[in-house]
């Protein structure tokens, strides 16, 4: 999805060293295959290896990071100094790009990573557009600086969390992490233990759980602060996510581009991605935290996803969520607006006419207003 809707590329991670341990991440093979299919289509797939290995780890990574540079990694995200040399021993012709995880909010400790043999610097979630501007100005021009515009922010300073490991013994750091911070909290006082005291008038509160990244609106100001490449949160994310945030932000990035304006429906793509309430984060001041609920929301859902689909749009689906005949969709399409249709017939295998879509993943056949690629999206808005 990420690709079909835009990305010039896709971070990942394997089954060891990534951030997202309670994920199933790709085996070598799907790997390889992954890189394959990002390179036929002109993108390139930086791989996540920003886990704080313990000692007993560190004998696996020559290995590990032989076989990343021979499965055609472009890049490697690394958090940890000792990883980095590793890297660059074991797999020198894979670029190295800092993590976010290391907290790089300078330019002193960028030109040391520059020295050190970095390509790029993910820069910390927590720097102000204006220290940016001074972080590009006083580093060499052939470092990329990059910066997160979409997504979950941390209540911890870049990710460096013990909440999980204290509460949990799930360490953050080894991509483990319970999400402590979005739990709802009652006081307990000393001598009276379990009897649950209100934070605020209305019971208890979700007194770390923080808002939602977006920047689409802004590009322009972090292109203009030297920011080379804009990260979107993905990974935990569904595939839906991942068409329509990458589509609304490959349209305003070309807009940026061109020096035109964005126009505002693609801002309002974003509220129909699962998310919690948005702010800018940390780029315009302090992003406030959201104390009311840590649920997220979306003003729309996923009815079908295209398999395949003639120049006629004759297509075929496959169901995601049950739509009936006469609904009014949206057919998501690459760097267009969405169109929208109403169904009006649609068939199953044996030809037989539907009323609805009542068995998941089944196929649908159906006339589409245009012609569209494998994997395109149908969408169905949600009443408010």
């Amino acid at each position: 999805m990420a690709l079909l809707y835009g990305a010039d590329a896709v971070y990942l991670a394997g089954r060891a060293f990534g951030m997202r341990a309670s994920t199933v991440n790709f085996d070598d093979e799907q790997l390889r295959t992954a890189v394959h299919l990002a390179h036929e289509k002109g993108s390139k797939v930086y791989i996540t290896c920003n886990t704080l290995p313990r000692e007993s780890e560190t004998k696996l990574l020559p290995e590990y990071l032989e076989f990343l540079q021979d499965a055609g990694a472009d890049a490697l995200i690394i958090a940890d100094l000792g990883v980095m040399r590793l890297a660059k021993k074991y797999a020198p012709k894979v670029a190295l790009h800092v993590s976010t995880q290391l907290g790089v909010i300078n330019s002193e400790t960028a030109n040391v990573l520059f020295d050190m043999g970095a390509d790029t610097v993910v820069l910390a979630r927590e720097t102000p557009v204006e220290d940016i501007r001074r972080i590009r100005a006083n580093t060499p021009k052939e470092l990329r600086l990059e910066a997160f515009v979409h997504g979950a922010m941390c209540v911890s300073f870049s990710g460096r969390c013990l909440l999980s490991n204290y509460l949990t013994g799930r360490d953050a750091n080894r991509g483990m992490c319970a999400q402590p911070c979005r739990w709802k909290y009652h006081l307990v006082e000393e001598k009276r233990p379990g009897e649950y005291f209100e934070i605020t008038e209305d019971g208890g509160t979700f007194i770390m759980n923080s808002r939602d990244m977006r920047m689409i609106e802004h590009i322009p100001e972090l292109i203009d602060a030297g920011v080379e490449s804009f990260k979107i949160e993905g990974r935990m994310k569904s595939s839906y996510y991942a068409a329509v945030v990458t589509n609304a932000y490959r349209k305003a990035i070309d807009a940026a581009k061109e020096g035109e304006s964005l126009d505002p429906m693609w801002v309002r793509e974003t509220e129909k991605v699962s998310h919690r309430p948005y702010c800018t984060g940390f780029y315009f001041g302090d992003p406030g935290q959201h104390y009311a609920e840590a649920s997220y929301f979306s003003d729309a859902e996923v009815a079908a996803i295209v398999q395949s689909c003639d120049e006629d749009g004759n297509a075929v689906l496959s169901q995601r969520n049950k739509f009936y005949k006469g609904d009014r969709l949206e057919l998501l399409l690459p760097g267009k607006r969405p169109v929208e249709f109403t169904v009006e017939h649609m068939y199953d295998d044996e030809g037989a006419e539907l009323e609805d879509t009542r068995h998941a993943q089944m196929n649908i056949h159906i006339k589409l207003p245009c012609a569209a690629p494998k994997y395109a999206v149908i969408r169905k808005n949600l009443e408010k």
